[in-house]
């Protein structure tokens, strides 16, 4: 367990405010997924899912305070992943 409380996001919803030079990438297999972390310390703070190539998952514990008003938290069988990956499908407008 690494304490990643992910949430989901379009892409047109996230901006990187400051960092990006210290950030680095890895991909694994597929290569859908793209995981972004500092090259500095290591802690991935954010990175695109393969359930939501269109969107990222954001680590909340790299959030400003503040930022967010309110968010709702739900469990997830990632054991099972393939069978409940599409429950992480962030909601399109």
């Amino acid at each position: 367990m690494n304490g990643f409380i992910h949430l989901i996001v379009p892409i047109k919803d996230f901006r990187l405010v400051s960092g990006e030079d210290d950030i680095s990438t890895y991909e694994f297999n597929t290569g859908v997924a793209r995981h972004f972390f500092c090259r500095r310390c290591g802690v991935k703070s954010f990175y695109i899912p393969r359930s939501n190539p269109d969107g990222y998952s954001i680590n909340v514990r790299c959030i400003d305070p503040g930022t967010i008003k309110s968010m709702r938290v739900d469990t997830f069988d990632g054991r099972n992943w393939e069978d409940h990956a599409h429950s992480l499908r962030h909601l399109t407008e």
